[in-house]
């Protein structure tokens, strides 16, 4: 048997863009290594701060994330996704500037979901910020003429204050109440189900949610879907030479 060289690393398929955050990660959430059942490789887009991702979005981020998307494709990975699902306003830009796949946001998912029911109901979505959620973002993942409901963590200040309120001048060590983080999904989830009870699935735009979607699924008594499992479903597909790269 013969295999190819190329890379000083190997066996890290994907590739993970992050925003330059210093907030905690845990286990579930697409900024911590052990989520995943297989290597991963990271790399910070510096300066790539949430104020101007989710607040306000600057378009003067898209060519450093896209200079990122070509160094981990030069490093090898076989699929690239970030961290944030605001950054769905780049997809298309992103997955044109590479060989490999690129998914940059859960809301992905929403046409595929939806189909899968039939075209029937609305289809849900937990975002970290509502306000900010846009025509863009549903645009650049394909979301056309899908009736949607919303629910956002706009005023959960737990959530805010730990994920979106970290910046330039900001952030560090920054403390996490889990407990709270955790109830303050799930309320907005059973908000959201409450509001539009036609609703047949939620996924979780935000990357720091997938440590808590059971515990949403359970609250809202909806299939819930986030940044992992596309992960996990695009990474299950991914060809490996020999199953050895």
């Amino acid at each position: 048997m013969i295999t190819r060289g190329g890379f000083t690393n190997y066996g890290e398929d994907l590739g993970i863009l992050m925003l330059d955050t210093s907030f905690p990660r845990i286990p579930g959430d697409i900024g911590n290594a052990k989520t995943f059942p297989f290597a991963v490789r990271y790399l910070t887009v510096k300066g790539a701060f949430p104020s101007r991702i989710v607040w306000e979005p600057d378009p003067t981020l898209l060519q450093p994330f896209i200079d990122g998307a070509r160094e981990l494709e030069r490093l090898g990975v076989k699929a690239i996704t970030t961290s944030c699902g605001f950054l769905a306003m780049f997809q298309r830009e992103l997955a044109a500037a590479v060989e490999v796949p690129v998914f940059a946001s859960s809301l992905l998912q929403i046409p595929f979901l939806y189909g899968l029911c039939g075209g029937r109901g609305k289809a849900g979505i937990l975002t970290a910020r509502k306000a900010s959620l846009g025509a863009a973002h549903l645009e650049g993942c394909g979301i056309r003429g899908i009736p949607l409901a919303l629910s956002g963590m706009d005023a959960s200040p737990e959530f805010t204050r730990v994920f979106l309120h970290w910046g330039e001048n900001g952030g560090g060590d920054l403390p996490m109440d889990i407990d709270l983080v955790r109830a303050e999904l799930c309320a907005a989830a059973r908000e959201l189900v409450a509001e539009d009870p036609d609703t047949r699935f939620v996924v979780l735009e935000c990357a720091n949610m997938p440590p808590f979607r059971h515990d949403i699924q359970e609250a809202c008594g909806r299939p819930a879907y986030d940044i992992v499992t596309l992960a996990d479903y695009v990474h299950s597909g991914l060809f490996t030479e020999a199953g050895l790269s």
